[in-house]
């Protein structure tokens, strides 16, 4: 991608996301939906090479910060390449040229009880941005983009304090794998890439464009279900809008896996996916004794 998205450009995928939507929304409360979410995008800086994007946006936290200004939400950081790229538990991130590394930064004005389904939320409008140019993508719990059991994209969330006022950011490290076709030894049978799944080459600029309107969407759908909820106070809540989302595109329900807070260093147990909790959890049968048990953290690889 030569240059950041123009502001026309991502407001005209904005509109056209709201559009789509309708299907399932009506009109009103799809604009209403992609409003909320709108702010994603506000600021996109784009950089050749990069360390991590993370790190840039704590920096530019601690700057605004000291400088007393206000942080504009929603700004994004796109690399076209990371040189020290993480993931879960410090794992390397491969991340050359032809991928699409972004972070989002978002002052989280969530309530806790909404802010927690940021993971699936984020998880759904990746998989969807894969979809979107033809691949059968699936999510892995809580948000791996998989194509059959090879990885597409994955995801980093974290918190960060203001140092001087307090304020709560959410960092939204995004991996997508999208024209980049050599992977390190260790991630040749285990990974994926959009160009090798569907045979051609993709414009960088388009694909960006796509998963920062899936991810307007589905912030803006955490507002307006938090909305909802607090309008519908006392009333039996509604499934959460996208628990429902995450559970059409997932393949982990029935599913044998094996769980860890580090499964890969730390596996331990194994167990068969029954279903979502309505916060979010994994619910799941142990292999062992039948018990039931519910986990809001941590990973799983599949066993099946």
């Amino acid at each position: 991608m030569a240059e950041p998205l123009a502001p026309a450009q991502l407001r005209r995928l904005l509109a056209d996301e709201a559009a789509a939507r309708a299907a399932s929304f009506p009109p009103e409360i799809a604009d209403r939906i992609i409003r909320y979410g709108g702010v994603v995008g506000s600021r996109i800086g784009h950089f050749t090479r990069r360390g991590r994007c993370m790190d840039h946006g704590r920096e530019l936290i601690r700057q605004h910060e000291e400088e007393g200004s206000s942080f504009p939400s929603g700004t994004v950081l796109i690399a076209s390449e990371l040189t020290a790229g993480k993931g879960r538990f410090a794992r390397a991130w491969h991340a050359p040229e032809g991928g699409l590394w972004l972070t989002l930064i978002l002052v989280n004005t969530l309530l806790p009880e909404h802010g927690r389904f940021y993971p699936l939320a984020v998880g759904v409008a990746c998989c969807e941005t894969a979809r979107h140019f033809g691949v059968d993508a699936r999510l892995k719990w809580v948000n791996d983009v998989q194509v059959g059991n090879r990885k597409l994209s994955g995801v980093l969330i974290e918190t960060e304090r203001g140092p001087r006022f307090g304020e709560e950011y959410v960092l939204i490290g995004i991996g997508l794998n999208v024209n980049n076709e050599a992977f390190p030894p260790e991630l040749i049978d285990t990974a994926v890439s959009l160009r090798q799944l569907l045979g051609r080459e993709l414009d960088l600029d388009e694909v960006a464009g796509q998963l920062l309107a899936k991810l307007a969407w589905n912030i803006g759908l955490l507002h307006h279900a938090e909305a909802e909820a607090l309008h519908a106070e006392g009333e039996s809540a509604a499934p959460h809008p996208v628990i429902s989302r995450w559970l059409a595109l997932s393949d982990t329900i029935g599913r044998q896996v094996r769980f860890g807070f580090d499964v890969q260093a730390h596996p331990q147990y194994e167990a068969v996916v029954q279903g979502i909790d309505p916060e979010g959890g994994l619910i799941m049968t142990l292999a062992e004794d039948g018990a039931t048990v519910v986990e809001h953290a941590g990973e799983i690889s599949y066993l099946d």
